[in-house]
């Protein structure tokens, strides 16, 4: 089991959070991942671990319960672009522009 690594969010901070803050914030670790894939695989992998950490928080969040088949298959798809894309043909580019307008929309609505 790995350790926690967003600790003041797994403590509760995170399930006051918006739908769009916290895809936009899973986003946010997409994109870190997307710039460090072919540069820095450390800085890579820790990308996806908080990325992975924070897509598992969004999914005990019992406000989303009736979201949990779209959220479960964001990760789902997030793992296979991690791994090349080879199961749905998904790539970090395309989760990036994806998750951009959820945390475009979480900017917009502070």
């Amino acid at each position: 089991m790995r350790e926690i690594i967003h600790k003041k969010l797994a403590e509760g901070k995170w399930f006051h959070l918006s739908l769009c803050e916290q895809l936009g914030n899973i986003g946010s670790e997409i994109n870190r991942a997307l710039h460090w894939k072919d540069k820095d695989q450390n800085n890579f992998e820790r990308a996806i671990f908080r990325a992975l950490e924070l897509f598992d928080l969004t999914l005990k969040d019992p406000r989303w319960k009736k979201r949990l088949k779209e959220i479960a298959r964001a990760r789902e798809l997030f793992c296979d672009a991690i791994t090349g894309g080879k199961e749905y043909k998904s790539s970090l580019r395309d989760l990036d522009r994806y998750f951009f307008y959820y945390a475009f929309c979480a900017r917009r609505n502070m």
